[in-house]
């Protein structure tokens, strides 16, 4: 199972990588492979305000439909769009295509698990 060292992760599966203030958000190794074959995406909106822990958006697999948290709290500022006609890239590299990016002047991401624990909690 493929974890990064470079990454803050989630207790619902989501990975996080900081780029000054903004932050791209995506799902994991572990849970694209949980899920199976990704074969639809439900983005979500540009400019929308979330909390840490709101649901942002949904992937569907052919096991089952996963909801989306957002790490931080933020803005939405992209969305990865070529994720519409082909959710299944997250497959084949789950942190290489991430699912949207929020903004965020403030966020501290050492509330968040470090490769280590995220390693220990999927063990």
């Amino acid at each position: 199972m493929n974890i990064p060292d470079d990454l803050r992760y989630t207790s619902h599966d989501e990975w996080v990588k900081q780029d000054g203030n903004t932050f791209a958000i995506g799902i994991t190794d572990f849970a694209q492979d949980q899920l199976g074959e990704l074969v639809h995406f439900e983005p979500p909106a540009v400019g929308e305000s979330v909390a840490a822990g709101d649901v942002v958006c949904e992937v569907e697999s052919v096991k089952a439909v996963a909801e989306i948290y957002a790490p931080i709290a933020g803005k939405v500022v992209e969305v990865n769009d070529a994720l519409a006609d082909g959710p299944e890239a997250i497959n084949s590299d789950p942190y290489g295509n991430w699912i949207f990016k929020i903004e965020a002047a403030d966020a501290n991401l050492d509330e968040l698990m470090n490769a280590e624990a995220y390693r220990a909690k999927i063990a």
